[in-house]
């Protein structure tokens, strides 16, 4: 990869939005299974500076919950912010489809459909957060205020341990 960054949809929607962001690009390796643990390991990062976004199906209807890569989804919280009853992840295609971004490289930015948005309240602890750039081995830093602003989002508590 050289050393110029991408252009992603995850880019092009936050230089249009005027919204800030600092890319990152690291090397991702072929046989990475988790790519937020990736991301955090290749970046020097904690893994709760780093987070995942994850594509679920609540009652039916897709959502993005986006959790720092140390946790995972509380699948009961994210369907009760989503006033429903039962979530699970989407199916991988499912999600790929509706994003228009490979599993692993989802960003919450620019995706293909808009999708309601829920960011785990424990990312307005950091000044910055760093979230997929759209492919795997790129992440974007970006305030979680300016995140929220770019998606449309709202936050609540939705990881667990």
């Amino acid at each position: 990869m050289s050393a110029a960054f991408p252009t992603t949809p995850a880019t092009i929607a936050l230089d249009r939005a005027g919204i800030p962001y600092r890319p990152h690009i690291y090397e991702h390796h072929d046989t990475a299974t988790n790519f937020g643990e990736e991301a955090a390991q290749e970046l020097g990062l904690r893994e709760d500076q780093v987070f995942k976004t994850l594509i679920v199906s609540v009652d039916g209807r897709l959502a993005v919950a986006i959790v720092p890569v140390a946790n995972r989804l509380d699948l009961k919280a994210i369907a009760a912010v989503m006033d429903g009853k039962k979530a699970t992840l989407a199916d991988p295609e499912l999600a790929e489809r509706k994003t228009g971004y490979v599993v692993g490289g989802i960003s919450p930015m620019g995706q293909k459909t808009s999708l309601p948005t829920v960011l785990d309240a424990s990312a307005s602890r950091s000044a910055t957060i760093f979230v997929s750039g759209g492919r795997r081995g790129f992440d974007l830093e970006i305030a979680p205020d300016d995140l929220l602003k770019a998606t449309g989002g709202v936050t609540a508590a939705i990881a667990r341990d």
